[in-house]
């Protein structure tokens, strides 16, 4: 099973965001873990990568199910970790291979063009305290059949 680590940093009330070319959609920075890498360094990794920036006060949000199905039968799913950093040092990219970087009201996160399942993730990211559990269930072309989510907090 694939693991993907993202991180979605939010300094001054504005969260950096990709909009990734292909789709034009809206996601946190992230990619796919390397081998013997732990979420955190994957997500550190892929977001310094893809930023040029150091995310700061970085910590566990969100550990998903991702789910495409084909009728009833699974055909792809893969684990992803979200992380947040209240804070970033350097001057982001404006735009890599990647897509295009910038910042963003929180409260746009509610109209932004994004997977469903994203939007989820990344409001509570964004809004709540605490650590999100869930699955999230995808046809092929992306639309959200179904989530369940669990929210925890100490």
């Amino acid at each position: 099973m694939q693991r993907i680590a993202n991180l979605l940093a939010i300094q001054d009330g504005k969260a950096l965001l990709l909009q990734k070319p292909r789709r034009g959609w809206y996601v946190a920075p992230g990619g796919k873990m390397e081998s013997g890498e732990s979420i955190f360094e994957a997500a550190v990794r892929e977001f310094q990568e893809e930023t040029n920036t150091t995310p700061k006060n970085v910590h566990l949000k969100g550990v998903y199910t991702m789910v495409i199905k084909r009728e009833q039968e699974i055909i792809n799913e893969w684990m992803l970790y979200t992380f947040v950093a209240h804070g970033i040092e350097g001057v982001p990219y404006e735009e890599t291979k990647e897509g295009l970087l910038g910042w963003f009201d929180i409260d746009q996160l509610h109209h932004l063009p994004m997977a469903e399942g994203d939007r989820t993730n990344l409001l509570f990211v964004a809004s709540q305290q605490g650590i999100q559990y869930g699955t999230f269930e995808y046809t092929e072309q992306f639309e959200l059949l179904s989530e369940t989510i669990q929210n925890s907090q100490e």
